[in-house]
């Protein structure tokens, strides 16, 4: 994937811009943290050059005065939201953040129960948590949220929410996803601080949409793909607008949210410090891109890969219709569609040929292989090893697994295991590939051939078993399906 991003500029610009924002409120500074912390998969795929864990490295450095407060929506828990990208519940993501802030040497202060209205199943993880040694808080839903200013900003609003004791400068308040309620505990924090005799201040390090760039730049159109499930919707910022006279994009909730701040701000300090809600944020992504058509043609690609995952979630029964609705409404803005996704149209004709399920990719120099289901192997198997061996320089014809190799493994899953598919799959038939690297030097040069996957386009013509879905996202591999099974049965696992 070509370069479009200088990461290393973003790391010292926007360490810098937090740096002089903490400084703006000399007490105690609330950053909110939009986007994922340690491995935001999204923003490496639309900006290409920008690194998963950016943020994290740029945190490490302010560790001294750092503590993180983490949000998580108690309806989440309720609904065992999972994260797509990882394929993890959000309440298990919220330990593997804890765990992750620790390796880093960063203070976790408490977990936050978000619109919390008894829900059983999150009172069940807040015991778990505080088994662990874990601080947990409960935040309760407002009604006519955030329009009612009097009502939030009142002993029945924010003043009903449990005061999170926090004991450093700077609070970044995360979340192991969207819609977790971030801003709203930075907010009901302000309040509550105020009351305790605390000056507070607040900013939002949120990524995406991208302030400086147009509104239907294919970037901006990408992040509302990602939260399409949310109607997430982008727009000039009209408070932004009305005080600078320039236009700048920011997305409906913080527009909707504004005014609550705004009040907050006028009813603690007198006046506030913001006069839009671009203006509360300290995002530098959009002066790092150094290559827009780069940029521009990653992002229309995420655009139809969300596309597609929405119909394959649709189909499993856990989508909705106006999802996919809306994001074949972006792709008509962005001016895309699976047409322009080469591997789309190479895997249905190869499966159309074959007459099985097959899959294909587009490697580092556009080149498209493909792989077709056979008696030893699935498609996405198959692929991998035709794939490894050109990337390799190898002839199609050469053999890297003999089958004495594959059919002691076969007979393993079908007659101990108890599955009924004996072909292997892509994690089976890489532990296989490492096997014969040991005597063989062809399977060897396959091997060292694997990191060059990472970044690579993928299609299967049907929808992707757990197991390889699992390892091709491990080999940084971009996955889209078509929306069917490989069978007619009703139960898919």
């Amino acid at each position: 994937m070509k370069i479009g991003f200088d990461n290393e500029k973003y790391l010292k610009t926007q360490s810098l811009r937090i740096k002089e924002r903490i400084s703006k409120f000399g007490g105690k500074l609330y950053l909110e943290f939009g986007g994922k912390l340690f491995d935001d998969y999204h923003a490496s795929r639309v900006l290409p050059g920008f690194c998963p864990d950016s943020k994290i490295r740029m945190l490490g450095e302010l560790r001294e005065e750092a503590e993180i407060v983490i949000a998580i929506n108690a309806g989440d828990i309720e609904k065992n939201k999972v994260r797509g990208d990882l394929g993890i519940t959000y309440d298990m993501d919220v330990l593997r953040l804890i765990d992750a802030f620790r390796g880093y040497g960063l203070s976790v202060a408490s977990v936050v129960l978000t619109r919390f209205e008894g829900q059983e199943s999150a009172v069940f993880y807040q015991k778990k948590l505080e088994s662990l040694g874990i601080r947990v808080y409960r935040h309760y839903s407002i009604p006519a949220y955030p329009s009612n200013v009097p009502l939030i900003i009142s002993e029945e609003g924010f003043g009903r929410n449990d005061y999170i004791e926090t004991s450093r400068s700077l609070i970044v308040v995360t979340a192991p996803g969207p819609g977790s309620g971030k801003m709203a505990v930075c907010l009901s924090q302000l309040y509550q601080e105020h009351r305790h005799g605390i000056d507070a201040g607040y900013a939002k390090f949120e990524t995406f949409p991208i302030w400086n760039l147009p509104l239907q730049h294919p970037v901006n159109l990408a992040y509302e793909a990602a939260t399409a499930d949310l109607n997430d919707i982008n727009m000039i910022d009209p408070f932004h607008l009305e005080a600078y006279g320039e236009s700048a994009i920011n997305y409906n909730r913080d527009v909707e949210v504004f005014p609550v701040l705004n009040a907050m701000f006028n009813r603690i300090y007198g006046k506030s410090p913001y006069q839009s809600p671009t203006d509360m944020g300290v995002n530098m992504a959009g002066n790092c891109i150094i290559d827009d058509a780069a940029v521009r043609k990653a992002a229309e690609q995420e655009i139809i890969r969300r596309y597609y995952a929405a119909l394959v979630e649709l189909r499993k029964g856990s989508g909705r219709r106006e999802i996919v609705d809306k994001e074949q409404l972006l792709m008509e803005k962005a001016n895309v569609g699976p047409a322009d996704r080469p591997v789309v149209a190479a895997a249905k004709q190869k499966a159309e040929l074959s007459g099985g399920p097959a899959a294909a990719i587009e490697l580092p120099d556009q080149t498209i292989v493909c792989g077709k289901t056979s008696p030893l192997l699935g498609a996405c198997a198959a692929m991998l090893l035709n794939a490894l061996k050109t990337l390799a320089g190898l002839e199609d014809s050469i053999k890297l697994i003999s089958p004495e190799i594959i059919e002691p493994i076969q007979h393993l899953k079908t007659e101990h295991l108890g599955n009924h598919n004996p072909r292997l799959h892509t994690d089976e038939i890489l532990i296989a590939l490492t096997i014969c690297a040991n005597s063989d030097a062809n399977a060897e040069l396959c091997m060292r051939q694997l990191s060059r996957l990472s970044g690579c386009e993928l299609h299967s013509s049907v929808i992707l078993s757990g197991v390889d879905e699992r390892t091709l996202h491990k080999l940084g591999i971009h996955i889209t399906c078509e929306p069917q099974y490989q069978s007619k049965k009703l139960f898919h696992h």
